[in-house]
């Protein structure tokens, strides 16, 4: 099974090469649909050229997210299939002989920093953060970059806010971040990841000598060495804000874009939290996917994964699996809750923010189009401009008035 779409010389010239092209920033490329129709594991050529096997299948995709045979480390790495020339997801990372005792440890020592009572609990400051950015906005002169004005700050304040990192600084780390996501400068990627890890090793040090209520003091009382702690809390503050950001933007996309969901919304807060969910499932600002490497011989949807092969699990060619989700291309917030969505990941690899971004999202979505019922595009929609060299794609501005 495992030597599916190559020919009889063994040549896999043939292959579908990622990245797939859309036609809509906000749908998912149509090539991945074509491909879970035959197979929701098969082979591809990766943007760096090499071999690995796509997951595209909703259930296929949870049982790769749940095997533990499947790692972010390779057991080669040095021959290890390239994804692309990202500093993040481009390849693999790690100890083969340390990443799961590495990940269990790390996820025990953030647990309770980021456990679903705590961010419950910031829900009201949240919320005041939002009416804040919302007053704001609302005295601007019209159009406003959305964006800008709101998409960037909210996760930004609250993030600096949890960590214990100087709002002050967003502008640095902010830059630091757009750089290590940029797909076509490898190297500047890279002295941004190492220049945010000293960003944080910094801060790190001065918590040690006085801590406060936040989770940099947290781990600055870790055991272990001082560079793994950084990188930790640089991966943390990275990814506490980034994604977030784009996740507001398409979920306001979608709901212009479907102005009875936007009214139903606004109509009924009940709304919101599966709201959330559906823009949750339906946002795909990346059109990349999670790599993981085979650290030994392993069956992922009756597919034979040798070990050492890369595997790429794609959350949003998921989330639209047909088979799981009726009409799976549709918005609807009023979508039965069935199935959860995989855009955090699933069982031991489930985002350890979750219930953050949640928090967020929620307290965005529930306020934004009850304060600004007229809220539309101030562009036509097919003017805006996508961050296509971004691994974490999304816009360059989404200019808003009402």
């Amino acid at each position: 099974m495992d030597d599916q779409n190559t020919d009889h010389t063994g040549h896999a010239d043939d292959l579908p090469r990622l990245p797939f092209t859309r036609d809509d920033p906000l749908e998912v490329p149509e090539m991945y649909r074509a491909l879970r129709a035959v197979r929701p594991v098969t082979r591809v050529r990766t943007q760096a050229g090499d071999l690995a096997w796509l997951v595209s299948g909703y259930e296929e995709a949870r049982q790769a997210f749940a095997d533990p045979r499947l790692g972010r480390s390779a057991p080669d790495p040095e021959r290890a299939a390239r994804i692309s020339g990202s500093v993040l997801l481009g390849g693999p990372r790690g100890d083969i002989e340390t990443e799961k005792a590495e990940h269990e440890r790390m996820r025990r020592m953030l647990a309770p920093a980021f456990s679903a009572r705590r961010m419950s609990a910031l829900g009201p400051h949240v919320q005041q953060l939002v009416d804040e950015l919302l007053d704001h906005m609302a005295e601007l002169p019209r159009p406003v970059d959305l964006r800008e004005e709101f998409s960037v700050p909210l996760p930004v304040l609250v993030i600096c806010e949890l960590l214990g990192v100087p709002y002050g600084d967003r502008g640095h780390f902010r830059k630091l971040a757009e750089a290590m996501t940029d797909l076509s400068d490898p190297r500047r990627a890279e002295a941004a990841m190492t220049e945010l890890a000293d960003y944080t090793r910094a801060i790190l040090i001065d918590k040690r000598a006085d801590p406060a209520d936040d989770v940099f003091s947290d781990m600055a009382t870790m055991e272990a060495p001082d560079e793994e702690i950084a990188t930790l809390a640089a991966g943390l503050l990275f990814a506490g804000h980034e994604t977030t950001v784009n996740r507001i933007d398409y979920g306001v996309l979608l709901l212009l874009g479907n102005p009875a969901q936007r009214d139903a919304l606004v109509a009924d807060p009940s709304l919101t939290a599966p709201a959330v969910e559906e823009i949750l499932r339906m946002a795909a600002p990346g059109n990349h996917g999670l790599p993981r490497y085979a650290h030994e011989d392993v069956s992922i949807g009756g597919v034979t994964i040798r070990r050492g092969e890369a595997v790429l699990i794609v959350t949003t060619a998921a989330n639209r699996d047909e088979r799981t989700f009726p009409e799976p291309d549709r918005f609807d917030i009023g979508r039965p809750l069935g199935d959860p969505q995989l855009a955090f990941g699933y069982a031991a690899r489930y985002c350890i923010g979750a219930s953050l971004a949640r928090v967020e999202l929620r307290s965005v979505f529930g306020t934004l189009f009850r304060r600004f019922p007229t809220l539309e595009l101030a562009v036509p929609a097919e003017e805006l401009v996508e961050r296509e060299t971004s691994l974490t794609g999304g816009f360059t501005r989404i200019p808003v008035t009402w």
